[in-house]
């Protein structure tokens, strides 16, 4: 498989996110998830569809080729592979991991990985919920931020991966697998109520946690 920069593989990785969240592949929504300006996510844009790893068509939407998804896919399954052992195996808190894992994944000798591979035991996503297995994701879920006032809520998996935005999220007491029941929408933030109390979640934030809902179960989610 070919290698690519730390850059490259960074792009490529958030072209795969896209893919998965069924989000549309252009350049806009890599500045936004990356916090690039637009000149420069042109450039790197330029330079990948320049190595046959992706193409646009007219309208500048981007396609992975063949070898350009199995490299994303493979640097992926890698990263959230580490997320998962860093936070299982050595105890690092799963709103800590994802900086950590972009500084060893890519110098990861394979051995190494499948070591990893046989510590995780039988997980199959990272600590934010992502599939290890990258691009086999299961398309289901709704933006806490759009969850109508009285549904019951269960956290499947969290979007944006920043780790300033995950420590929001772990402040705000969510995690995986976290169940609540919307409370309200107010002052520019999502009430949830639980048995213990209530959690406070900014609509920003909450924009980016997808959620089964009670208000309506999407097409492959638990029901």
């Amino acid at each position: 498989m070919r290698d690519v920069t730390p850059a490259e593989q960074e792009y490529l990785e958030t072209l795969l996110h896209l893919l998965e969240a069924g989000r549309p592949l252009t350049a806009a929504n890599v500045s936004r998830e990356l916090a690039l300006s637009a000149p420069t996510v042109h450039e790197m844009v330029k330079r990948l569809e320049a190595d046959d790893l992706i193409v646009r068509d007219e309208r500048k939407r981007i396609s992975f080729t063949d070898e350009g998804l199995e490299v994303a896919r493979h640097a992926a399954s890698r990263h959230r592979l580490v997320e998962r052992f860093l936070t299982d195996v050595l105890g690092i808190p799963w709103y800590e991991v994802h900086g950590e894992a972009e500084k060893i994944d890519q110098a990861m000798s394979p051995a190494v990985a499948e070591r990893m591979r046989a510590a995780i035991g039988t997980a199959t996503t990272c600590p934010h919920g992502h599939p290890i297995a990258a691009g086999n994701r299961v398309m289901c879920g709704t933006r806490l931020a759009e969850v109508p006032v009285g549904s019951r809520i269960t956290v499947l998996r969290f979007e944006n991966e920043h780790d300033d935005m995950l420590r929001d999220l772990h402040d705000a007491g969510l995690r995986l697998g976290f169940a609540a029941t919307v409370d309200r929408h107010d002052d520019g933030a999502v009430v949830l109520r639980t048995e213990e109390g209530e959690a406070r979640v900014a609509a920003d934030v909450a924009s980016t946690v997808a959620v089964w809902s009670s208000a309506g179960v999407p097409e492959g989610a638990p029901a």
